[in-house]
């Protein structure tokens, strides 16, 4: 049998629409990079896909270095927070404090692949909206249950349960609908909310389960591993509901102290059913917001690893000789985003007036000093696969003026904004950067510094906020946490049956050309709606000892320290 023709069987036998994928990369019509991703969100391996492509294989994905060794402790820069519930996490440093103990279903890779984890494959139908995902055997909690099929739909449920205010919901709404609560409003009309759709989850023996979707979803692996997604043992709530009292896990560390605001103890498990971690331990050491604390404690050895530093501090860095720096470039980002439900921000001109004086090149360079990419006030990145270049905006102040004087603001306008400093300077830098740049409008804006806990209280109650979003693979990932109508993280409380439509469409196409066009008209409405003033797309980066080997910074800034170990 030729290659050809034994590479044609295997992509009809993972999906019927692979070899038309395939045809459209010989073409050209389709990157070799678009095709990895697709190919492997439909089940195809991520060695064979890489092997079709030709593309080199991170080094993350390679073999353990022969040189490692085990043993040690890594102490990382981090802060440290309560860990309750884990369908509630709310910050990607709140799961890295909960993914060393539970684990997830997929694993997004530093190359933006998603394979397999606690989960041994998956497959899809030839429409998207049946997935069947076949569990690794042989995986054990740390109180020696074993991991099932009822594990993961006990999470899922919980997920799509209102009551339980999950934001995964929202990533997951292709198995919601809305259901009527019985009551009704001061109208009579009846009052609905979220639910799960009947018939969404099948649990086919303890290592199969299926899920039912009521529309085409292509990121459904990629959905499993948000952060928010890590799987809780099927008694959590009879053990309290609280992870950090009943710390029982399938991951390869088990919790050994956890003091919020200063430090969390983690030691390898001996009975952990993958292979064993080479540290013995990790802390996490809170040393603050203030990111002079965390260079200090690089510097000064009370650290090996921090979780970020500030850009300003690149070059003092660069001069530690006994330091390392890691960077990615990133969808992350921050955005000024106002709530369309208060005034003024409910008029759409006043929205507009605020993103026709954005100068995103020169807040990019305010900033982060030029280290990222300039943003659209939409939030969908260039790197991105599924992003779609609208025309470039250009600063207008004149139409600006327009605008408010048409919304009844001729005289001019005042507004606060609450903004956090969660790990430095550059969201409460950018903030300044915008204020000058609304004063020529009239407009004059008064930042509100919040300590990042305090601003995590308000983000999703104040009328203007700025908030930093972290990475995610797909950008409608992100815009179905944060746009689509009524789902917990819709800070802006944005609502628009248009882009709602347009989202599903776009979310549901396999083909990446046409995802691609689909995605004009989402990111056309979102930027036309004007909710969200953002300026930025950052790199990230961080700096560790260099004893610390084998460690690789994520996008999300995930931590996987699996085959991390020191010299």
């Amino acid at each position: 049998m030729s290659s050809d023709l034994y590479w044609k069987r295997e992509l009809e036998r993972v999906h019927p629409a692979l070899p038309s994928l395939q045809s459209q990369v010989a073409r050209g019509e389709v990157s070799r990079r678009e095709f990895l991703r697709s190919a492997t969100l439909l089940g195809l391996g991520a060695t064979a896909a890489y092997a079709m492509t030709g593309l080199p294989r991170p080094a993350s994905a390679a073999a353990r270095s022969a040189e490692a060794k085990a043993g040690g402790t890594l102490r990382v820069a981090m802060r440290v927070r309560e860990i309750a519930d884990p369908a509630l996490l709310n910050s990607v440093t709140q799961s890295n404090q909960a993914r060393h103990i539970l684990e997830y279903l997929t694993k997004t890779g530093t190359d933006n692949v998603t394979r397999p984890y606690l989960a041994e494959n998956w497959s899809t139908s030839e429409d998207l909206k049946t997935w069947t995902f076949n569990l690794r055997r042989g995986v054990r909690w740390s109180n020696g249950d074993a991991f099932t099929a009822e594990d993961v739909a006990f999470n899922v449920r919980r997920w799509l349960n209102p009551e339980i205010g999950s934001a995964n919901i929202g990533l997951f709404s292709a198995m919601t609908e809305e259901v009527r609560t019985g009551g009704t409003d001061e109208s009579g009309k009846p009052l609905t909310r979220t639910g799960m759709t009947e018939g969404a989850i099948e649990v086919l023996d303890e290592h199969t389960i299926r899920f039912h979707l009521n529309r085409a979803e292509l990121a459904l692996p990629e959905n499993f591993y948000n952060y928010g997604c890590c799987l809780a043992h099927r008694g959590l709530e009879e053990m309290g509901g609280n992870l950090a009292a009943a710390p029982v896990g399938t991951g390869p560390f088990e919790l050994v102290e956890l003091a919020p605001s200063a430090k969390q103890v983690m030691r390898r498990r001996d009975d952990y059913w993958g292979q064993a971690p080479l540290l013995e331990e990790v802390h996490y050491i809170d040393v603050g917001d203030d990111p002079a604390a965390t260079l200090s404690a690089l510097v000064s050895d009370q650290v090996d690893l921090s979780y970020e530093n500030d850009v300003n501090q690149l070059e003092i860095l660069e001069r530690q000789s006994s330091l390392q720096i890691f960077e990615a470039l990133t969808a992350q980002t921050g955005v000024a985003r106002m709530q369309m439900t208060q005034a003024p921000f409910d008029d759409r001109r006043v929205r507009q007036a605020v993103t026709a004086c954005m100068d995103h090149e020169a807040l990019l360079r305010i900033a982060l000093r030029g280290r990222g990419a300039p943003a659209e006030n939409h939030h969908v990145c260039p790197i991105h696969p599924e992003y779609y270049q609208l025309p470039p905006l250009k600063q207008d102040h004149d139409r600006a003026r327009a605008l408010l004087a048409e919304a009844g603001h001729g005289d001019g306008l005042r507004v606060s904004i609450d903004v956090a400093s969660s790990t430095g300077q550059w969201e409460l830098n950018a903030v300044l950067a915008l204020k000058q740049q609304l004063a020529p409008a009239g407009i004059v804006l008064e930042p509100n510094p919040l300590p990042a806990a305090k601003f995590w209280d308000v983000w999703l109650k104040t009328p203007f906020g700025f908030t930093p979003w972290t990475h995610r693979p797909l950008g409608v990932m992100v815009l179905n946490l944060a746009y689509r109508s009524g789902v917990p993280w819709n800070e802006s409380k944005y609502s628009n049956p248009d882009f709602d439509a347009a989202l599903t469409e776009a979310s549901g196409l396999l083909d990446p050309t046409a995802r691609r066009s689909a995605m004009e008209q989402v990111q056309r409405i979102l930027q036309e709606d004007a909710v969200i003033a953002q300026p930025l797309w950052r790199s990230v980066l961080s700096a560790g000892n260099r004893r610390v080997q084998g460690y690789e910074m994520h996008p999300t800034q995930y931590h996987d320290f699996g085959d991390t170990w020191l010299s």
